[in-house]
């Protein structure tokens, strides 16, 4: 099928993919582009492709087609690929050994810098607080480049399940830029999550509270603090080994 006008029905009910009030309703997010579409596919997460007339991509999902003017209504970027896919959400659950846990971090690009930081030095789960930007917000998925297609995750605040990890025998570190181990020191577990803090606030009272230990990065006087993207991933690749 052929969609050519963007006040078609269906055209309008994805244009309100871009709103997580929408996103939420449909469980249901949009993807752009031929390298997360194929992600999203890989992980049977690809429920529907449009294409724009002379796009090809022989994938076994319903495909329909768009005119340049509906690909340009529905695409959030300032090139638009001719590429969106629909995709469905899926609930995780907590799993495995090496957890990371995110308490209200707000930019999307902080998020998928986690994102692809914890498939890289094989975290099982992350857990996000149910203050935290949207996963499935676009800017996230772009920042991800497609790793959250392969990462557990899981949306729960640290109240709800941080007591019952502790009484699992996980290891509860905190992370703060002074006054705590150094990452250098701390003796590693077998069973860990590690709570990393919004941007400006660092971690919130609630979670500081249910941590065992609390460890910082050594790094040049000079630094006050890191990027929480940076630190998830030094953090990640120190306990990685």
């Amino acid at each position: 099928m052929l969609y050519s006008s963007v006040d078609n029905n269906k055209i309008k009910d994805l244009k309100k993919l871009q709103t997580k009030k929408y996103r939420d309703k449909k469980n249901l997010f949009l993807v752009e582009g031929r390298h997360l579409v194929l992600e999203a596919y890989k992980t049977d997460y690809l429920k529907e492709l449009f294409l724009e007339e002379n796009e090809f991509l022989p994938l076994d999902v319903m495909t329909s087609y768009m005119t340049n003017n509906v690909k340009n209504y529905l695409s959030e970027l300032d090139n638009p690929t001719g590429i969106i896919g629909v995709c469905s959400k899926k609930e995780g659950t907590v799993k495995g050994k090496k957890i990371v846990f995110l308490d209200c971090i707000q930019d999307p690009g902080n998020l998928g810098t986690i994102i692809r930081s914890c498939v890289a030095f094989n975290v099982d789960t992350l857990i996000l607080s149910k203050d935290c930007v949207d996963v499935y917000n676009s800017k996230v998925i772009r920042a991800s480049q497609g790793m959250l297609f392969h990462l557990n995750i899981v949306i729960l605040d640290a109240h709800e399940i941080i007591p019952k990890l502790k009484d699992e025998g996980y290891k509860i570190y905190g992370t703060k830029v002074t006054h705590g181990k150094s990452l250098k020191t701390i003796e590693k577990n077998d069973k860990f999550v590690i709570i990393m803090g919004n941007e400006g606030n660092g971690i919130s009272e609630v979670s500081s509270e249910l941590c065992d230990e609390f460890i910082y990065i050594d790094m040049n006087p000079n630094c006050e603090s890191l990027n929480v993207g940076v630190a998830t991933s030094i953090i990640l690749y120190e306990l990685d080994k």
